[in-house]
């Protein structure tokens, strides 16, 4: 049976969008998980994938048209399959919003299947509002913070709550006015999207009945391993939020010789292995008794009695659960997808630092300008790449694209995995600008704070871990990039120069390359470029 595809929100804000390019034509064979187009939203141009497979029947929007969210962008069905009335009735199909994607993040009540709501009273004015789908990979969200409480008056364009996604924390604003009557997921709970997020509607309103009927309506959404068939008529079935299971906030164990459980920290389980310390004799000066590091430092050896034969060991076999965040399941995803799909191979090369250090050092002597040495090195990257446009590039399975601009990724590590904020048009930005840039985007990682915008459209990647002592490693590829640069420490250590052994200090770097698109050669030649950059940074000013 066919499937009707809509113009999809890729963003809180979009109402409209275009089709850059059709990465599939009609007649095509469609799977899921495929890019179908590329679509500019008012913030980014986004890879829209496929939830279906099948064949592609037919295109609604062409290249360079602009429609309205919802609106019919494809059909996909059966070879062969005769969709002529889905076509007459377009304008029924351009309402539906069976694409998950393509929901609004908001529905009036009324919009509910019948069937689900058939013994319900429907209040005037009521609106459900659904998790949305704030990226165009998010598949469930975490609400990070409600901004309002049950309750409150609502006013079209308030902040609702923040809500984490597989990217970053963002700001979910409110389409309607009203009071606050109930709330379906509570701070740090997580659910799929267009599952029940709230309820709106007029102050005093009894919704107690439309919510048991929406539970009612879809079951233990935990027992979904898969999702629902999409359907041809809009779908209107919220799915019930899952419950999250916090991780334990102590670290617990049972004795071996004991069947009471004990509290310890890791650090004085491990102390107190290495110095044969029973747990069972050591009381606990920690929160509710636990064992900390103190007390296995000021236990005394002697109160444990003389033991007389055999030891007999004592130690403890325990473990913390943590949930995976939205954050870290993305990061598995689309790294496993980069390993598995693209053929790595790694070139790897060491440069001398001398002119680079003496270089930094004199650039910083200028009042209130400071920068860093990988703020060097994106720069010289973003420089090599304007001669290297096959680095520079990305694959498709008809064509590769030569990007003539540099947008260059730059690696941030945060307390749950890693985010990728992108340094527009690098190569036309002074050193100065590149480090102000990056220091912008740190802080905004860290505090989750990134827009999308921010980290979208990189066409080369530079991870540093030279700031924590690592010499040399490799990084997987981000994709859609062709290549990605691995940063190492600058190590003072003996060089020969002109015949002696003398003190230097070189760094070691690593360069990641998809043999799709780039050839060793090609990569060589271009880290033959980064090198006379970096180890003759003064060339960069020219």
């Amino acid at each position: 049976m066919a499937e009707v595809i809509n113009m999809p929100r890729l963003s809180d804000t979009m109402e409209e969008g275009t089709v850059a390019s059709w990465l599939k034509k009609v007649g095509d064979k469609v799977e899921e998980g495929d890019i179908l187009a590329e679509i500019e939203t008012d913030k980014a141009t986004m890879e829209f994938e496929s939830f279906n497979e099948g064949t592609l029947l037919h295109i609604g929007i062409q290249e360079g048209e602009t429609a309205k969210v919802d609106t019919l962008l494809a059909i996909i069905g059966d070879e062969g399959e005769d969709i002529s009335s889905y076509l007459n009735g377009s304008s029924e199909v351009e309402k539906s919003d069976e694409a998950p994607e393509s929901k609004d993040e908001s529905k009036d009540i009324s919009d509910v299947d019948s069937e689900s709501t058939s013994d319900v009273e429907l209040p005037e004015g009521v609106t459900v509002v659904t998790m949305p789908r704030l990226s165009d990979t998010m598949e469930e969200g975490t609400v990070a913070t409600w901004l309002k409480k049950v309750g409150d008056e609502v006013e079209e364009g308030d902040i609702l709550a923040e809500i984490e996604t597989d990217k970053a924390t963002m700001e979910f604003e409110s389409f309607q006015s009203g009071n606050l009557l109930h709330i379906g997921l509570n701070e740090g709970e997580s659910a799929k999207v267009d599952s029940l997020l709230a309820i709106i509607g007029p102050k005093g309103t009894d919704v107690s009945d439309i919510v048991k009927n929406f539970k009612a309506g879809n079951g233990d959404a935990k027992k979904e391993e898969k999702p629902a068939p999409k359907k041809e008529a809009p779908k209107a079935e919220p799915k019930k939020v899952e419950e999250k299971k916090e991780a334990p906030k102590a670290s617990t164990s049972t004795s071996s010789s004991n069947s009471s459980r004990i509290f310890a920290s890791p650090l004085a389980k491990k102390m107190a292995d290495e110095k044969g310390v029973n747990l069972n004799q050591v009381k606990g000066t920690g929160e509710n008794g636990r064992i900390v590091k103190k007390d296995i430092e000021n236990f005394t050896p002697a109160a444990q009695g003389a033991s007389v034969g055999k030891f007999v060991p004592t130690g403890q076999e325990d473990f913390d659960e943590v949930p995976n965040s939205n954050m870290r399941k993305a990061i598995a995803k689309n790294l496993a997808k980069s390993k598995f799909t693209a053929p790595h191979y790694y070139l790897n090369v060491e440069f001398d630092m001398e002119n680079a250090i003496a270089f930094r050092t004199q650039y910083n002597s200028i009042p209130d300008t400071k920068i860093s040495y990988n703020d060097i090195i994106v720069k010289a990257c973003a420089l090599a790449l304007k001669q290297h446009p096959q680095v520079n590039s990305q694959w498709f399975d008809d064509r590769m694209q030569l990007n003539n601009h540099v947008h260059i990724g730059v690696a941030v590590a945060v307390p749950d995995g890693l985010l990728v904020p992108v340094v527009k048009f690098a190569n036309e930005q002074s050193l100065p600008q590149i480090g102000a840039a990056v220091r912008e985007f740190a802080g905004k990682a860290r505090n989750k704070k990134l827009a999308l915008d921010e980290m979208e459209g990189s066409t080369f990647t530079v991870s540093n871990l030279g700031m924590f002592g690592i010499d040399s490693f490799t990084s997987i590829i981000n994709q859609p990039n062709s290549a990605i640069l691995s940063v190492g420490n600058i190590v003072e250590k003996p060089v020969v120069k002109n015949g002696q052994i003398v003190v230097g200090n070189t760094m070691q770097l690593c360069l990641a390359c998809d043999h799709r698109t780039v050839d060793g050669a090609t990569g060589a030649q271009f880290l033959q470029t980064l090198k006379g950059y970096i180890e003759n940074p003064v060339t960069m000013l020219v």
